[in-house]
């Protein structure tokens, strides 16, 4: 029997049942682009799972059947990411999710069908492991929008595709499709799109029938490995991207986006 979580937002759904907990980006109107809100459901969510003896295995998935997570929700953005100081704020709000997503000890899968963009393919490289359609694609636009990405995303994408994929991605902000992201990594599995609820549940069946104390530690294992950090090397590419939305840049790339044209960067 399954059973809801009460959450303070209805953008971020939470739902336990059979052994897994259910997470959902619930804000299809806008393809699932993550705000603030958001970003406190999804904390409320998994740490709610994550105490809970009878979730074993942990999905998050996007409602509406176009988009996983689309990234971050950009009509926010001249109120809450406008500059640098902003940026901060807006980061230090997101960071219980953050965190949450990073350290739940709990096997972790993300089932995407359609768009997986921007940040919301920083949400699902936090996953275990990646189901998605083949009418999936993900990518990374910040090049598009004259915003820095973080150290800490970068290198997550950098560990799973290898720093040459990295830079393709980056440096041309163009959509992978899923063949695409299943040859280079990116994603475990490619799934029809009425076979995907069955086949994520079938193998979340497998991982919550098996023992947990073992899995949790194979998890933690492999984390350990993927966690080291250059300390020097994230702060000079934090100031860089703070020089990114500092920028004029920033400020014509949004505009662009808004009016749906083309950005003229100059490279200040």
């Amino acid at each position: 029997m399954s059973e809801m979580i009460s959450l303070d937002t209805d953008k971020i759904l939470a739902e336990v049942d059979d052994g897994i907990g259910w997470m959902t980006f619930n804000h299809p109107e806008r393809r699932n682009a993550i705000n603030l809100a958001m970003w406190q459901g999804i904390g409320d969510a998994l740490e709610a799972f994550e105490h809970r003896d009878d979730v074993r295995v942990v999905v998050m998935k996007g409602a509406g059947g176009k988009a996983f997570a689309s990234g971050a929700d950009i009509s926010e953005f001249d109120k809450h990411r406008a500059n640098a100081e902003q940026r901060k704020h807006y980061g230090a709000t997101s960071a219980r999710g953050n965190h949450w997503l990073s350290s739940v000890g709990k096997p972790l899968i993300a089932m995407i069908d359609g768009f997986c963009i921007g940040g919301g393919l920083a949400v699902a490289l936090n996953a275990d492991v990646r189901f998605a359609t083949p009418v999936s694609q993900f990518g990374i636009p910040a090049a598009k929008l004259g915003l820095g990405y973080e150290y800490g995303g970068i290198a997550t994408l950098a560990r799973l595709v290898g720093p040459s994929t990295t830079r393709d991605i980056l440096f041309s902000a163009r959509f992978l499709q899923a063949d695409e992201a299943l040859a280079k990594g990116l994603i475990n599995f490619v799934v029809d799109g009425d076979q995907l609820e069955q086949e994520v549940r079938e193998y979340a069946g497998l991982i919550a029938a098996n023992a947990p104390l073992t899995i949790r530690a194979a998890k933690s294992a492999v984390s350990a490995y993927e966690k080291y950090t250059d300390v020097a090397a994230a702060g000079e590419v934090s100031a860089l991207v703070d020089a990114c939305f500092n920028s004029d840049d920033y400020k014509e790339g949004r505009r662009a986006f808004a009016e749906k044209r083309k950005p003229l960067f100059q490279g200040r």
